[in-house]
């Protein structure tokens, strides 16, 4: 997140970060709002990407609260099938633009965002198709409901990567993580990533950089990354089930080396990362923090971690660390 200079001394200016309850169509939330203080001035500030990212905090525990599906998932849904935002609508019901809008972040109405939920059951929506035979040429008709018959035959061909999600991803997707996308895929992707970037490394160390990436992608984007809940052990905060995550993929070695008398695991790759299903700012961030991280050692990522409130507030509790402690990281 970009701190801006003060308009009167041309230094940045301080960056507050100050828990609030947020009213959203008629319903209240706790977030962080954040702002920009120039103590010169005695003026406080906020920018377009600072109100991004409370908006972001507000509108996705509207989401979850009410069943809601998140921006990206409305996006996927559509190219799933293959169609126009416009098709879309139009077979669902809505107004002409209004899929467009929902993929470009509006929040749809809790009966739109069932119905778009719902529609995310191939036969489902296959039944949707049908009911909108008489609004659809011939030729449009049979091209979409072929394609809607290919992804009933996928949907019934993943159930084992169905599964192994479930096996990796302990929290369902909302605050508890973060509000990140749950995929098998991009968690192996982003670990490839990192393991390129920091290179061989122990297991230990592996689990404070996940927790942050994640925060700090939170503090600053409103969305951490990996899909991952933490909790707070003794030697710092870990991803849930981190014994199943870093086995669960072939492309990840784990060796088993002894360090000072202890075993430890200690995972490479010789794979390359597909990185096209990540945006620009979630790079970056990544980027940031094993940039920072890459040549310290587990015993001193572990040091730092004991010294974020995320840590010392939960470590030892059996709740997972709520992602608004983002806001109080020290080390970045």
């Amino acid at each position: 997140m970009k701190v801006p200079n003060s308009p009167l001394t041309g230094k940045p200016m301080r960056v507050l970060f100050e828990p609030e309850k947020m009213k959203y169509r008629g319903e209240e939330f706790d977030c962080t709002y954040i702002s920009f203080r120039d103590d010169a001035e005695g003026e406080s500030y906020t920018t377009t990407e600072s109100d991004g990212i409370w908006l972001s905090q507000v509108t996705n525990q509207y989401r979850e609260r009410h069943g809601i599906p998140y921006q990206d998932e409305i996006i996927a849904l559509r190219e799933r099938y293959g169609l126009s935002a416009a098709k879309m609508s139009l077979i669902l019901g809505f107004g002409a633009n209004q899929y467009r809008l929902y993929e470009e972040g509006e929040v749809p109405s809790e009966s739109n965002g069932k119905m778009i939920r719902s529609a995310m059951n191939p036969q489902v929506f296959l039944d949707l198709v049908k009911s909108s035979r008489h609004q659809l040429s011939d030729r449009e008709y049979a091209k979409i409901t072929a394609r809607v018959e290919e992804v009933v035959t996928e949907a019934e061909n993943c159930r084992d990567e169905l599964w192994e999600a479930e096996w990796l991803f302990r929290s369902r997707r909302g605050l508890s993580n973060g509000f990140a996308p749950q995929s098998t895929k991009r968690l192996k992707n982003l670990l490839l990533y990192m393991l390129s970037q920091i290179g061989e490394t122990f297991q230990t160390k592996m689990n404070k950089v996940l927790f942050y990436i994640d925060f700090l992608s939170y503090r600053e984007r409103g969305l951490a990354i990996s899909g991952l809940a933490y909790n707070a052990l003794e030697f710092g905060p870990v991803p849930q089930r981190w014994d199943r995550v870093y086995c669960a993929f072939d492309e990840i070695e784990e060796q088993l080396k002894v360090v000072q008398g202890q075993e430890c695991l200690c995972l490479k790759t010789d794979f390359e990362a597909d990185m096209s299903e990540f945006s620009e700012d979630e790079i970056k961030v990544i980027d940031e923090v094993c940039s920072k991280v890459k040549d310290m050692t587990s015993r001193a990522i572990s040091d730092m971690s004991h010294k974020e409130t995320a840590w010392k507030d939960y470590v030892g509790k059996p709740e997972t660390i709520p992602f608004n402690k983002a806001f109080s990281l020290v080390a970045f």
